[in-house]
């Protein structure tokens, strides 16, 4: 697929995923729209990119868990005269602790983030991109996504919404020449297991943002509702088919179990 002077608005911009996306749409001529909440991150970003790829590159710091958030950066995007051609919804974080000593608010600021948002600014910017027939929206979804995760059960289910969600969005779409994409990766090295604050909650060899970048183009241009980066984790993905469901559940719980039972309890580090 060809990106030059196309618009992407990458969403969780300033670290890992996130930043790779915007490093690599910009290497292939798209003009960007970075959000996230650090200002001097994605300003760092931004001037980095433009000095290296001559793209116009716009910084909108949002927290894009708060209410009415989506409907401001809409408005401000607007402002700015942009049109979006690209979304990348990949702005998300986890906890790691189970359900009755969590923090309500946290939870509900975990799902407003990694679900409401992600239709929000799906919603908001879609109809643009079926009446010009043609756009392109990538949203992050998880390995999480394929089975319940006890000890991250309210990560599990936001991720398993946007791998549904995604992929009925997929078919609904194929007829207007907007492409649709859900990826997911497994344990990847980014601060998102910093905000976890569980080293546990890794399973398996960390890949870098750029594979999964990668992986993800690389999956939209050949037209597919979603794609597993890497092929270790795809075969994990694939056990729910194979083996009874209480089966796999219980070798999700044990491998993400907390170390000591004070883990449970303690609450994920303050995300970026």
């Amino acid at each position: 697929m060809r990106f030059t002077d196309q618009t992407a608005l990458v969403t969780g911009a300033s670290t890992g995923i996130g930043a790779a996306f915007a490093r690599e749409l910009a290497a292939r001529g798209a003009h960007l729209i970075l959000v996230a909440r650090s200002r001097d991150k994605l300003q760092t970003l931004a001037e980095d990119l433009q000095a290296t790829h001559g793209v116009r590159v716009d910084v909108l710091p949002t927290d894009l868990a708060r209410p009415g958030a989506v409907a401001h950066l809409a408005e401000q995007v607007s402002q700015l005269g942009r049109t979006v051609d690209i979304l990348v919804n990949n702005a998300g974080f986890a906890t790691h602790g189970d359900v009755d000593a969590a923090d309500p608010g946290r939870l509900h600021e975990q799902v407003q983030l990694n679900v409401t948002a992600v239709l929000d600014l799906t919603t908001t910017f879609l109809p643009a991109m079926t009446a010009r027939r043609r756009g392109s929206i990538i949203n992050v979804a998880s390995t999480a996504a394929f089975q319940p995760v006890p000890h991250m059960a309210v990560y599990g289910a936001t991720k398993a919404f946007v791998l549904s969600f995604t992929e009925a969005l997929w078919a609904e779409t194929r007829p207007t020449g907007v492409r649709v994409l859900a990826v997911c990766p497994g344990a990847t090295e980014t601060p998102f297991f910093d905000v976890v604050g569980a080293e546990e909650a890794s399973a398996g060899k960390r890949r870098t943002p750029e594979q999964v970048v990668a992986t993800a183009l690389h999956a939209l241009d050949r037209g597919v509702p979603s794609v597993v980066d890497g092929h270790a984790n795809a075969l994990v993905t694939r056990l729910p088919r194979l083996v009874p469901r209480r089966t796999i559940i219980a070798i999700a719980e044990r491998t993400v179990r907390p170390r000591t039972s004070a883990t449970t309890h303690e609450p994920a580090t303050t995300r970026p």
